[in-house]
């Protein structure tokens, strides 16, 4: 008994300097489970480790989905696919993958109010974020006010430098209100900082020939976009808005 509480408190140490809680926790157990099911003492260390490594990665997702921001937390398997008969299934099946975010690319997201460009989008960020990648999500409105309010007290390099940490950046609602030209100016630095350096994923209810009247500038338009679509999937969905079928 003495030998089994020495080996107990050593092991207890061990995990605390390790910074391993969960073996601290569940060892005990698992060896009693090992001698009644007649594990090898290689089989013993491999449950031991994958009940680490298991609750680290689900605590390593709590956080980054905390960190994200998303509104809420929508899935692709919630995504009523029937109501988008022309989305490519072989396309969002791949950006499901999250391989985008690994290789920098884009996802642009269009299509009238009401058809699932943000369910898709805080989707696709949730499977990036499962999938161990930093997530930011905010509307273009709040992303204009983290960029104007850094530009005002002159950090805006300072924060574009920061949101690199972010391997994906979530951009919705662009286009449902219109931005001025220090506005545009903004979010094609933040674009333009991005470029092959980290995603972007951007849902708009406008077409892309719409985005002059969007930021007041065809020229800064054109080159935004330009970045954007350089290495993007551009999905369009259309339909009926599913809040107007709902009623």
């Amino acid at each position: 008994m003495s030998a089994a509480t020495d080996t107990a408190s050593q092991v207890a140490y061990l995990t605390r300097v390790l910074k391993a809680p969960t073996i601290g926790r569940t060892f005990a157990d698992l060896a009693d489970t090992a001698r009644q099911a007649g594990w090898t003492h290689e089989e013993y260390l491999a449950a031991v480790l994958a009940r680490q490594v298991a609750d680290r990665e689900a605590s390593g997702t709590a956080i980054r989905m905390g960190a994200a921001h998303f509104p809420a937390v929508k899935t692709l398997e919630d995504f009523n696919l029937d109501h988008q008969p022309s989305l490519r299934r072989d396309i969002l099946a791949h950006l499901a993958t999250t391989t985008f975010v690994a290789k920098a690319e884009n996802v642009v997201l269009l299509g009238p109010p009401g058809v699932g460009k943000t369910h898709l989008g805080i989707a696709l960020g949730v499977k990036a974020a499962h999938a161990g990648h930093p997530v930011l999500y905010d509307t273009a409105i709040g992303w204009l006010t983290r960029l104007q309010g850094a530009h005002d007290t002159g950090r805006l390099a300072h924060e574009l430098k920061r949101l690199r940490r972010y391997k994906l950046l979530i951009i919705d609602e662009v286009g449902y209100i219109p931005f001025d030209a220090q506005a545009a100016n903004l979010f094609f630095q933040l674009v333009a900082h991005r470029y092959e350096q980290g995603s972007v994923l951007v849902t708009s209810n406008m077409p892309f020939g719409r985005w002059g009247e969007i930021f007041a500038d065809d020229i800064v338009a054109a080159a935004m976009i330009d970045r954007l679509v350089h290495h993007a999937e551009v999905l369009t969905l259309t339909g009926e808005s599913y809040r107007t079928r709902t009623r």
